[in-house]
């Protein structure tokens, strides 16, 4: 991690955990086994997306009013598991919060530099697949670059509706993925480093790895959903004796969504969701 923590939190923290809506459940996914003791306070702003298509500045208004909650509800660490509020508004965040905040956009930069370097023979070139909003920030060509990697980033607009319909398997995502990889192939033939610039795409790793393989083109898969998640577990001591950890969770809206999409993305039965009003 780029910030190391100046000291280490409690070992049995308060952590919070947002996203625009659902993915960001994957990065919680990754997050429980790693800190165990921990209780976890996740709120999916459903009411309010996509963030994608607002404003920067309404981007942040919204991250920071669901970052004041999760602070007031005793966090001692704030996860933006939500990629287009980490390449818009994680310096509006930070600013406004007196507790660490860790991104999702950084950890994934980092994870594929760690990549690099272990296999030096390999090109330094990473291919970003990601959400429309997310490539037009090119936060993750920035951050790639200033480790000195070359990025190519590829949107991806209609992963995220196949993953929330539940099609992680089906033979229409697995064709759209197909074209998504041909056309960045085309652009980037060299890059041997494939990063999930998404929290929703670590469901589609398994059908990625295939399609991967079926195009003959053998990638080393970054995950930033579980960089970001042992980023977040570097803040704490470690506590291998700690209870169970604990989640409670929050929407702004469409709390039956909510419980049906998240037990899917968390690979387990979210079974109370609280709804949640931030106003507009």
């Amino acid at each position: 991690m780029t910030e190391k923590p100046a000291k280490l939190l409690p070992p049995n923290p308060t952590i919070g955990v947002f996203d625009s809506g659902f993915g960001g459940l994957t990065v919680l996914r990754d997050l429980l086994p790693l800190i165990p003791g921990a209780r976890y306070i996740y709120l999916g702003d459903t009411a309010r997306l996509p963030y994608g298509s607002k404003s920067r500045e309404t981007i942040a208004r919204y991250a920071v009013s669901s970052a004041k909650f999760l602070e007031e509800q005793g966090a001692d660490l704030l996860c933006i598991a939500c990629n287009t509020a980490s390449a818009l508004a994680l310096e509006d965040i930070k600013q406004a919060m007196p507790i660490p905040v860790v991104g999702v956009i950084q950890p994934g930069a980092e994870a594929a530099l760690a990549t690099s370097e272990a296999s030096p023979s390999t090109p330094k070139s990473v291919l970003v697949l990601a959400t429309t909003a997310t490539t037009q920030s090119h936060a993750y060509a920035q951050s790639l670059n200033a480790l000195g990697l070359a990025a190519t980033e590829k949107a991806c607009p209609l992963l995220v509706p196949l993953v929330e319909e539940g099609w992680i398997d089906h033979h229409v995502t697995a064709e759209v993925l197909r074209i998504y990889l041909n056309e960045a192939f085309a652009e980037a033939p060299n890059a041997q480093t494939l990063l999930l610039g998404c929290t929703h795409y670590p469901l589609l790793q398994p059908l990625i790895e295939r399609t991967l393989a079926e195009l003959n083109h053998p990638m080393t898969i970054i995950d930033s959903a579980a960089a970001t998640a042992a980023d977040v577990a570097a803040y704490f001591p470690p506590n291998p004796n700690g209870a169970p950890a604990t989640s409670r969770f929050y929407a702004t809206d469409s709390i039956e969504k909510f419980q049906r999409l998240g037990s899917a993305f968390l690979n387990q039965p979210v079974s109370e969701v609280h709804l949640l009003d931030l106003g507009g």
